[in-house]
């Protein structure tokens, strides 16, 4: 399973570190100002249903029926099965594309109210979110291709599909501007564009896996489709109340000061990095993998997965996170201080980035403990769970956004998290299907004092370092404190065995068999 962490890992460290890019040119372009809060917006909205409709709630019914049906019935049946679901997320898809374009101004007072009072932003935010929103069709059917290749255990082109996006935006934005009305409109043709870009790439890895799919197959509703559509239901409940969570953030910050959606925006890109990097990979990797292991009634394989994912998130997390929460000054000011991007805006952004550290082990936990549900067919759970956080974070939103500003908001989501992952696992223990093993007892402790040893470390460092400089100082400080922190953390963590690094590239090294699949040559 390692190896395929690091495949997906990887992958998505080039994507985020692209998305930086990205990030760093619309800050300089946009700065904190309307049209950026008005473009993040139209950027968030298809995102909303595509992770309701692909990502979560599809991948999580999907991927399972799928490597069952692969490691039970063969490549024919699979494919089918593929097929025919394509066909009918095109048609349900389609007809929500069409629906949402032409009541654009409806679903915006919804999401964002407090643009209302400011009828040119609305304007532009409705605009702008009419170019993005076609989007979702082209990355939901691109999550549905993913999720085959996830299942043939074919991890990379899925992973890979995410660099285009940045890339195609960033085009956009450099060469597109100068022909349409703001640099909002060129980024919101540049996110349709990648769509179409990520959906022909993973289509074509198919291809090459030896299973071109054909999307526009005759619909048919056979038993293994009601079976995936059954399962589906709940979890779209399930993804609805996780993107509930972020919709109510984004309502709360369009009620605030101008400016707020967009501190939060370049914080939470800063926060998702190590959640990306190692959420998304530990959850895309585990879930075929547990699925394989209870289909074949492999009960302590599992339980040794799950703790080999809880062990390895938590030793990636947890000091991404301290290290964030005490440089979080020095890393938004060396990757947006400059152009329309000041010193006030990199503040406010510096704050959020502490709030949201502090909730990244949880966010990659619930993404570690959600496929201990979804592979047993238990979508229901989660969703029970969720409603629970959507209120707590509703609840502390209330409380805390006239204190705390944006930074409230970025505040109730990490409890909420952290209040989402708990409960998960108390209920996995209670049912045995988590049990720590002594290995993880015994190792999670020593991460965590690690991580302690490296946070002191570095906010004795930023302490001695000189503040504000050049963007080259900016970037050499960060450089620095970043180093710094991961040859600590890495030193104690040896030290105080924590992990272990000879094992680690041993773990690496292994090839990987492909179940169901009847060969043994490694995946791309």
């Amino acid at each position: 399973m390692l190896r395929s962490v690091m495949t997906v890992g990887a992958w998505t460290m080039v994507s985020r570190v692209l998305g930086f890019a990205r990030d760093m040119l619309i800050a300089s372009r946009l700065g904190a100002g309307p049209v950026a809060d008005a473009f993040f917006v139209a950027l968030k909205l298809p995102n909303l249903f595509r992770r309701l409709f692909g990502e979560g709630a599809f991948n999580a019914a999907f991927v399972p029926a799928f490597a069952g049906m692969l490691a039970a019935e063969g490549r024919a049946q699979a494919q089918a099965l593929a097929e025919r679901m394509g066909t009918l997320m095109m048609l349900w898809l389609g007809l929500l594309v069409v629906v949402g374009m032409v009541f654009m101004p409806q679903l915006m007072r919804v999401l964002a109210p407090g643009f209302a009072d400011d009828p040119a932003k609305f304007a532009l935010a409705v605009e702008l979110t009419r170019i993005t929103f076609p989007y979702l069709l082209f990355i939901c059917l691109t999550a549905l291709v993913g999720g085959v290749l996830n299942g043939l255990d074919r991890f990379a082109a899925a992973a890979a599909a995410p660099v285009f996006f940045n890339l195609v935006s960033m085009a956009t934005l450099l060469f597109l501007t100068p022909y349409v009305a703001t640099p909002g409109h060129a980024l919101a043709w540049g996110v349709t564009a990648s769509g179409v870009v990520q959906l022909a790439l993973c289509l074509w890895a198919t291809a090459q896996a030896g299973m071109a799919l054909n999307l526009l197959r005759p619909p048919a509703i056979t038993p293994e489709v009601r079976l995936v559509l059954k399962r589906m239901i709940p979890g779209v409940i399930g993804a609805g109340v996780v993107q509930l969570n972020l919709a109510v953030d984004i309502i709360i910050a369009s009620l605030l000061p101008s400016g707020a959606i967009s501190f939060l925006y370049y914080a939470d890109r800063v926060a998702q990095l190590p959640l990306g990097v190692i959420g998304v990979a530990v959850g895309t990797a585990l879930l075929p993998l547990l699925a394989r292991q209870l289909r074949a009634g492999q009960a302590l394989s599992a339980h040794r997965s799950m703790n080999r994912a809880v062990e390895l998130s938590l030793l990636l997390t947890v000091p991404a996170a301290v290290g964030l929460a005490v440089a979080s000054g020095p890393i938004i000011a060396a990757l947006f201080l400059r152009g329309a991007f000041g010193p006030v805006e990199a503040a406010a952004s510096s704050a959020a980035l502490i709030a949201y550290a502090l909730g990244l082990p949880a966010f990659v936990l619930v993404k570690v403990f959600a496929p201990a549900f979804f592979a047993r067919g238990d979508t229901a759970t989660p969703v029970k769970v969720g409603l629970g956080a959507v209120a707590l974070n509703l609840g502390f939103n209330l409380v805390l956004m006239g204190p705390l500003q944006h930074v409230g908001v970025a505040l109730s989501t990490t409890l909420a998290a952290w209040a989402n992952a708990g409960l998960l696992a108390w209920l996995l223990v209670r049912r045995r299907d988590y049990v720590m093993d002594r290995r993880a007892r015994r190792r999670v402790p020593r991460i965590l004092a690690a991580a302690a040893l490296m946070g002191a470390t570095v906010a004795a460092l930023a302490f001695v370092l000189p503040a504000g400089g050049t963007s080259i100082m900016r970037a050499l400080i960060a450089a620095v404190l970043i180093g710094a922190g991961g040859v600590v953390f890495a030193s104690a963590g040896m030290a105080l065995r924590a992990f272990d690094a000879r094992e680690v590239a041993r773990m690496l090294a292994r090839r990987r068999r492909i179940p169901g699949a009847g060969s043994t040559t490694p995946g791309p």
